[in-house]
């Protein structure tokens, strides 16, 4: 199984190690300490040995960190982990902070007390937050320290070890293009600007350049590693040798030189020596090294990270696997819902429902010869009012059945060699109350918003994030996260720059994959989210129009539940699209499907609806 349901979090020692931390503080000559959910490689999902923030506190998302002066504790989380946080968390020791109207920084800049010192752990924090928080203390009188070591690590007596996950090839067939074709094209860019190389710090940008996977972290196939990638053609990758078995070792050095992570450090010093100027992406690279090529005299030229918007951008053999691996999901997806369909209400659980999501997922991806290599993210299971929580992660302690009157969502993705998934879906058990069915309409407008949309090249995520919102608002509600993020090429199901929100400027290109997933939530009552995955391909011209546009190609094929749509609160080409997505559906999947059942069910999901 790829995911567990115990429960992680561990709120009863949160006032002993907050006073432990603090304890701390006189010998480091520091007035409070910053703990972000993050590690030396910056990712969003990390290894069980850098969950400080977990460890410190027992919240357990992936976004949020905490600032521990000697008089206050305080988590800072956005929109999506409120309710999570306030369940997770001794509420005698930890409040809650706004991580994005008023993250640590701008909480520091109006709340600090006079001549504060603020301790941080270089390798956790990037260049460009570092920024942030020396110009708030500055207002202040305050100050930032730059430790020795982080001081919750002494502290973290049974912390685990670092993982040594095997590394895999990503063959030409997935991939589309050689990574000696990547590399080629970083260096040639390098030298263009004068540069002498290029840090890459992101894990998934290594993974990227080199055609490799890994297992280091849940959920996300990138190696735990850093490379340098030379002006003059050469490479330098740091990689644990114990990751690599004979043929990965033998692949890797037809373009790099394999070195220990221990080496980085000396490496990135000799590059640096003399004045050598050095591509560093300020919002992915930690600030320790940084720092490591300034103290050699080199000089830190600040970009974005050069694999960052290739990546984003799809190739047709990534955009051909990911579409590939949607319709075996979609499947998968199928057989389902079809299964919930037939169990009694209040019968099954949450749990249940996430493990035999993932292992009809593995039966399928085994019949088809392209196997289930991990879940995406941990599945959100929720029922009733725990659907209500954003970013639900069901344990063997909040576990529920599905009763009836109510609304399920699931929110699940896989990973495939040939491509990232993310759907989420949300269904009525048993008969559910004209206001599910009132919001659930709303929701599902705007998706089909997104999923009509078109756009002038140069259009921004931020450009069309209320296209999703505007019946939502009308009804005088909203939902409290961004419309759509980036997804990888069995990567990270959450990649950037790309993304729906009202915060994005990327402008939108062909081949990057989003997902489009407006919701709304009531908490303690009900939530409710549609998603499909969609890529930005160029728009046919119609009307006669002379301006070239760009719309979305949606990926993702599964039924959405009819039986929670009002059709008269849909206009025409709603409806339209709404059935013509449905027989899209029927049409992609029924030939994948063998099961007598579950091609009745599909049938009867995919009806057309009429006014």
């Amino acid at each position: 199984m790829f995911q567990s349901f115990e429960v992680t979090s561990t709120p009863q020692f949160g006032r002993d190690r907050v006073s432990a931390l603090r304890a701390s503080f006189d010998a480091l000559d520091i007035d409070a300490f910053l703990v972000p959910r993050a590690d030396e490689f910056n990712g969003e999902y990390v290894p069980a040995c850098a969950e400080r923030l977990s460890w410190l506190t027992g919240f357990t998302g992936s976004a949020g960190v905490a600032l521990v002066t000697r008089c206050e504790a305080i988590v800072f989380v956005d929109g999506r982990y409120v309710t999570q946080l306030a369940e997770q968390v001794d509420n005698s020791v930890f409040t809650g902070g706004d991580l994005v109207n008023e993250p640590p920084h701008a909480w520091l800049a109006n709340n600090g007390s006079r001549g504060l010192r603020v301790g941080i752990d270089p390798w956790l924090h990037s260049g460009a937050e570092v920024r942030r928080l020396e110009k708030a203390l500055a207002e202040i009188g305050g100050s930032l320290v730059v430790l020795p070591h982080n001081p919750l690590d002494k502290l973290w007596s049974d912390r685990p070890p670092e993982p040594l996950g095997q590394v895999m090839i990503q063959n030409i067939v997935q991939a589309g293009v050689l990574a000696t074709e990547k590399i080629a094209t970083i260096t040639a860019d390098l030298a263009t600007k004068n540069l002498k190389a290029a840090l890459i710090a992101d894990p998934s940008s290594v993974a990227w350049i080199f055609n490799i996977r890994g297992t280091d972290v849940p959920h996300t196939p990138h190696p735990l590693a850093r490379a340098i990638i030379y002006a003059d053609g050469n490479a330098d990758l740091f990689l644990d040798k114990r990751k690599t078995g004979i043929e990965a070792e033998a692949y890797l050095a037809q373009m790099c030189v394999q070195l220990p992570p221990s080496e980085l450090e000396k490496k990135l010093a000799a590059v640096a020596k003399d004045g050598g100027k050095v591509l560093v992406d300020p919002d992915l690279t930690s600030y320790a090294l940084a720092e490591i090529i300034r103290k050699a005299g080199g000089e830190v030229a600040e970009g974005n990270d050069p694999a960052k918007l290739p990546r984003a951008v799809k190739n047709n053999v990534e955009i051909n696997g990911s579409a590939a691996a949607h319709l075996q999901d979609g499947a998968a997806m199928v057989e389902f819902l079809c299964w919930l369909s037939q169990t009694k209400p209040g019968t099954v659980n949450e749990i249940e429902m996430a493990q035999k999501l993932e292992a009809v997922r593995g039966r399928v991806g085994e019949s088809m010869q392209n196997p289930l290599k991990d879940i995406s993210f941990d599945t959100i299971s929720g029922a009733g009012e725990h659907a209500a929580i954003m970013h639900y992660r069901v344990t063997t302690e909040t576990n529920r059945n599905l009763e009836a009157g109510e609304l399920f969502l699931i929110d699940s993705g896989a990973q495939y060699i040939n491509g990232t998934t993310d759907i989420t879906r949300t269904v009525g058990i048993g008969a559910v109350t004209e206001e599910h069915k009132r919001f659930f309409t709303l929701v599902l407008k705007g998706m089909i918003q997104i999923s009509t949309a078109r756009f002038p090249k140069g259009t921004r995520g931020c450009d069309l994030d209320p296209l999703a919102r505007i019946a939502l608002w009308r009804a005088g509600v909203d939902f409290a996260h961004g419309t759509g993020h980036g997804v990888g090429s069995y990567l990270s199901v959450h990649e950037g720059p790309q993304r729906i929100s009202r915060l994005s400027t990327q402008e939108l290109l062909p081949g990057m994959i989003l997902s489009n997933e407006p919701g709304y939530y009531r908490p303690g009552a009900f939530g409710i989210r549609i998603e499909n995955l969609i890529y930005v391909r160029e728009a046919e011209a119609i009307d006669g129009g002379d301006m070239p546009m760009l719309g979305f190609e949606t990926l993702t094929f599964c039924p959405i539940d009819r039986s929670l749509v009002i059709p008269e609160r849909l206009t025409h080409d709603e409806l339209r699209w709404f059935n013509g997505y449905h027989e899209r559906t029927r049409d992609a999947l029924m030939p994948l499907i063998h099961d007598h059942d579950v091609k009745a069910w599909l049938e009867n999901a995919t009806l057309p609806l009429e006014y």
